[in-house]
């Protein structure tokens, strides 16, 4: 499958999995449910002192969900150390699914060019977190900060990040089962949430 419909990425969220394209497979999309999951508790979120001094400064102009496809493309570009797994079948999916309001993007903007975000799905009340990049030193952090405050504020009540990386782990992510990963979507999809 090189592309998966919007309500197929629907009910795989519902139930805890996620896709990805493999270059080494044509592009072909697998679906996941890693075991263990990592996840961000909102009480438990830690900002840095250097990066909250950061935030404080208003070095970006936060805006959310104005130029989706641009943030999915730029999450797409090759990085050192990391495979590509953001096919031109994906984006068409996730922008299908971001115009029926189901995923959403998070931008860090300086002079009107887009330097950091990351772009994720929210369902209910889960929020889970696909991929992020700066172009600007503390872009992408700066986007992960107003995206815990904006879930807070709106009442989601699960920040999925999948994986756990040396990035994300400075910010307090955890790995849990993925038994109870399952047991806390299903939690949250009882949860009526907006991103916007």
């Amino acid at each position: 499958m090189k592309r998966p419909t919007a309500e197929m990425l629907i009910s795989a969220y519902s139930q805890g999995i996620f896709p990805m394209a493999h270059e080494d497979a044509d592009w072909d999309v697998f679906w996941y449910a890693p075991d263990p999951r990592t996840i961000i508790e909102f009480d438990e979120f830690h900002v840095p002192k250097r990066l909250g001094r950061t935030v404080r400064q208003g070095k970006f102009e936060v805006r959310f969900s104005t130029a989706f496809e641009q943030v999915m493309r730029e999450c797409a570009q090759p990085r050192p150390h990391d495979g590509i797994w953001i096919s031109e079948g994906l984006i068409e999916a996730y922008c299908e699914l971001h115009e029926l309001g189901f995923a959403h993007s998070v931008e860090c903007w300086q002079d009107d060019e887009l330097v950091g975000g990351l772009y994720g799905v929210a369902l209910r009340g889960l929020f889970a977190g696909e991929s992020m990049f700066h172009k600007v030193t503390d872009a992408s952090k700066v986007a992960l900060v107003h995206l815990v405050e904006r879930l807070q504020e709106k009442g989601f009540v699960l920040l999925d990040t999948q994986f756990t990386t040396a990035h994300l782990a400075k910010f307090g992510a955890k790995e849990i089962p993925r038994a109870e990963y399952e047991r806390r979507v299903s939690m949250a999809m009882n949860v009526d949430a907006h991103f916007i």
